[in-house]
């Protein structure tokens, strides 16, 4: 059980990384259309997209990037939680 846990939780870790490289890919120009850039967009476009529906920008800032990685890390704190109550 302790196995599972730390793989979701590795993954869940390295998918915030890729989320966090992928906002900052925004700041520089063009960075987006690089091979990373689109590899990146293709695995953190779908994740961001229902949070981008919901959450208005506010002027030309877009929080929703923000929401979306505070509610990784929910997953991961009730990931947490969940294990110790199994055990």
């Amino acid at each position: 059980m302790g196995l599972v846990l730390n793989i979701l939780l590795n993954v869940i870790s390295i998918y915030s990384m890729a989320l966090v490289i992928y906002i900052l890919m925004s700041w520089f120009p063009n960075a987006r259309e690089t091979s990373i850039g689109r590899f990146l967009a293709r695995i953190c476009e779908p994740y961001l997209e229902p949070f981008r529906k919901i959450i208005p920008t506010i002027g030309m800032i877009d929080i929703s990037p923000i929401v979306a990685l505070l509610v990784l890390r929910f997953a991961e704190s009730g990931l947490r939680q969940l294990f110790v109550w199994l055990m």
